[in-house]
Order: structure tokens, then C-alpha cells, then sequence
């Protein structure tokens, strides 16, 4: 795990630009259920960023996670390589605690992500954030690598 104490300066500034393209997004999630809602800015190798908001459902299992909604908005805009997601949260749209990618959204990272490059952003705020790669909240994933028998 890295903290906000990275030496590289531009990364510093490119987490803290995703964290803030992530916290406006807070205000389009849909939560009525839960009231927590979430919102991710996600960063792809091209320099584009692609944002997603969770879409809760009253049926539960057709919502979607934030991070999903925005690898769907860059892969179906022909975006394959990916850098970095930042992930914000937190109750009635504040983003007041660290949040943290679900299984399957950490199942679809390992998709179209490099899991030992990848970065994962989760933070509070753009002066307090932590970084972590895929490898270190998904080790032993499966993914394309698996089934190439590599």
C-alpha cells in the first residue's frame, strides 16, 4: 500500500485530479435504497477519464457499482488500457469513509487491467487517500493470464 506521501509528484497530481472528477460525480448516484452512494473516475492509458456512479434497482441484483459503470463507459468507447481508478463514498453523498471495490468489480479490473500496475485510489478527500495496486486487493486473480496458461 502506498500513501498520499508518493513521491511522484505527477501521480499526485494526476490521484488528486481523478479524486475530484470522482467526488462530483457523488451527486448523480441513484441510492435510494441504500442512501450510500458511490462514484468513480476512472483513468485510462490514453489520458482519458471516465466517470460512473452506482445505479441501485429495487430487485438489488440488476444495480451496478460505480467502478463497473465506468469500465462499461470506456470500454464501449473502444478504451482498452486502463491506469488508475479513484473511488469515493460515503452515506447521503458525502464522501466520509474509504471505499473499496467489490469482488466483481475487482473481477472485472483483472479483466483490462495489469493487476501488478494498476492503481486504486479509495480516499476522503483529495488531501487524504490511499493508493493500493489490483495484485494487492485481488492476489491470485483470475483472469485472461489464467486460461493463456501463462
Amino acid at each position: 500500500m502506498a500513501n498520499n506521501n508518493e513521491d511522484n509528484k505527477d501521480f499526485d497530481i494526476m490521484a488528486k485530479t481523478l479524486i475530484w472528477d470522482a467526488l462530483s460525480g457523488l451527486k448523480y448516484s441513484y441510492a435510494p435504497y441504500s442512501n450510500f452512494k458511490v462514484s468513480a473516475a476512472l483513468l485510462t492509458t490514453s489520458g482519458k477519464v471516465y466517470t460512473g456512479c452506482n445505479i441501485e434497482n429495487a430487485a438489488f441484483s440488476p444495480g451496478m457499482c460505480a467502478e463497473r459503470v465506468a469500465f462499461a463507459k470506456a470500454i464501449s468507447s473502444g478504451e482498452k488500457g486502463f491506469e488508475a481508478i479513484a473511488i469515493v463514498g460515503g452515506m447521503k453523498g458525502r464522501g466520509t469513509q474509504m471505499v473499496f471495490p467489490c469482488g466483481v468489480c475487482r473481477q472485472v479490473m483483472e479483466e483490462f487491467c495489469e493487476p501488478e500496475n494498476f492503481k486504486i485510489i479509495t480516499a476522503t478527500s483529495a488531501e487524504k487517500y490511499d493508493v493500493y495496486t489490483l495484485d494487492e486487493l485481488l492476489p491470485y486473480g483470475f483472469g485472461p493470464h489464467t486460461l493463456s496458461g501463462k
